[in-house]
């Protein structure tokens, strides 16, 4: 009897990485120069399922919703965007040095890592306390305390195993960069850290040209860079990656409510791909930024932990507001139904498109063991799987291939198919299995007869028989968006 395992979780991730590579999702950027630490590109399978992946979050917030309109706005903004952001000036993370090792790390994940390890032992209380006595220093900035609490703690080094930490301090995030064609006439801009800003500054343009009435939103999707000061876990912490992030403009005063409300949608959303409910969880914000009134994550068991994917934050009137006072114009909605202006609230869901690639991987890896073997195969829902169909004849000769370009031909213009007659048919199952192809289908010599094929199915490997003819709908009916909305 079959049974699927997944490998112990210390070499999941391992073997996750290499399948990646292996198979064409994901490779290390500029590998032949050794590569660049943290930057990764996207290969023929992974660019189609993260686009596949992106469609799908943008098709949900657009076409689901009659009051979200999409936007594009340029990497480069006016360097006043950030300062009234408060990224100039504090969009900060605490560094620390292990003397021995030489290493540099971010103080807080060291703290956060020791604290998860005492909810994994069971010592829960013992790790909130310590993620608290934390957020009270680093409020306070007081960096000489948060070191003491690091050595206090016993928080080694992984690689040198010792506590011989230097000072921390603190690291800002944003790359810097130079515009202008001559050195003495340019000047600073940067590259933008998150895509929200570029939402916030077009606030008016969209609700004028839109013609939009609060509340209503504003989905975007688009690359950020941060100067991340250890960057890891695969593509989980990048230093260039893509958000995709809506901003909803409320009322003052309904916020909150519009907070639980796209927060509960948003869970919804990542069960509907597939997600197991025990793999999902919510976690409030003990530590609010300067900017909510109410945040939590979405998270996700990936193996390394329950880490973030999305977070679902309540912004208050910060971003408008400062905005407002940095740039002297106002950004104002007038409300016909309270009679009122005001500067609206704002609710933001943020996903990173990498983290949620990730998950997607992590989700749909699977080893099948029976008695004699393992069947290694990536189980995605049919609407993301890079590759919906193959189409296999059986030999290479009698007509069959001229059948399967055929079949090939009046499928390609609405999947994305693929044509393959080298090898065995039992080896080229195999290899769509691990790309994740959901159905196979095999062209024979009864094909000829009576125009029906056999497909298979990757997950359970059962075979029918079905006529040329219902190719399209079936194909069409199983990896139709709609099988994922419906479940929101």
């Amino acid at each position: 009897m079959a049974k699927s395992a997944q490998p112990q979780e210390s070499n999941l991730l391992k073997d996750i990485i290499a399948h990646a590579k292996e198979y064409g999702f994901v490779y290390p950027s500029s590998e032949i120069y050794d590569g660049l630490q943290a930057v990764y590109d996207y290969g023929p399978y992974g660019v189609e399922l993260k686009n596949n992946l992106k469609r799908l979050w943008w098709e949900s917030m657009t076409r689901l919703n009659d009051n979200i309109v999409g936007l594009d706005a340029a990497i480069f903004m006016h360097p006043t965007t950030w300062k009234a952001s408060g990224h100039v000036d504090s969009f900060n993370d605490p560094m620390v040095d292990n003397k021995d090792s030489k290493k540099r790390y971010r103080a807080d994940v060291l703290i956060e890592e020791k604290a998860a390890q005492y909810e994994q032992s069971g010592e829960v209380e013992k790790g909130k306390e310590l993620l608290a006595a934390m957020g009270k220093l680093l409020d306070a900035e007081d960096f000489a305390a948060l070191r003491d609490l690091m050595i206090n703690e016993g928080i080694t080094c992984p690689l040198s195993g010792t506590v011989n930490w230097t000072e921390i301090r603190q690291f800002n995030l944003m790359f810097s960069t130079q515009v202008g064609s001559v050195s003495e006439d340019s000047s600073t801009i940067y590259l933008r850290p998150e895509t929200a800003q570029g939402i916030f500054v077009n606030f008016l343009n969209v609700q004028k040209t839109a013609r939009m009435k609060v509340p209503f939103g504003i989905a975007q999707i688009g690359k950020a860079f941060r100067n991340e000061i250890v960057a890891r876990q695969f593509i989980f912490r990048m230093r260039e990656f893509e958000q995709m992030e809506m901003q909803y403009f409320v009322r003052p005063g309904t916020e909150l409510e519009w907070y639980q409300r796209w927060a509960d949608t948003r869970v919804k959303w990542h069960l509907a791909l597939g997600i197991p409910e025990e793999k999902i969880r919510r976690h409030d914000h003990d530590k609010l930024a300067h900017y909510a009134n109410a945040a939590l994550d979405i998270e996700y068991q990936f193996p390394f932990g329950f880490k973030e994917v999305e977070g679902i934050h309540s912004r208050t009137d910060f971003d408008l507001k400062a905005h407002q006072d940095y740039s002297k114009k106002k950004q104002q909605y007038f409300d016909p139904e309270v009679n009122q202006n005001y500067v609206p609230y704002v609710i933001e869901t943020s996903i990173g498109a990498d983290r949620l690639f990730l998950m997607a991987l992590c989700n749909a890896y699977v080893e099948e063991k029976s008695e004699d073997k393992i069947r290694t195969y990536l189980k995605f829902h049919p609407a993301l799987a890079p590759v919906k169909a193959a189409i296999l004849p059986l030999t290479k000769k009698d007509g069959l291939p001229e059948k399967g370009k055929e079949i090939f031909e009046q499928l390609k213009y609405d999947f994305n198919i693929i044509y393959e007659e080298a090898a065995s048919i039992g080896k080229r199952y195999a290899r769509q299995d691990l790309i994740g192809t959901p159905f196979c289908i095999a062209v024979d010599h009864q094909t000829l007869e009576d125009d029906t094929v056999t497909i298979r199915h990757r997950d359970s490997m059962v075979q029918e028989r079905v006529a040329i003819a219902q190719l399209h709908g079936r194909l069409a009916a199983a990896c139709s968006f709609k099988t994922v909305f419906e479940k929101i």
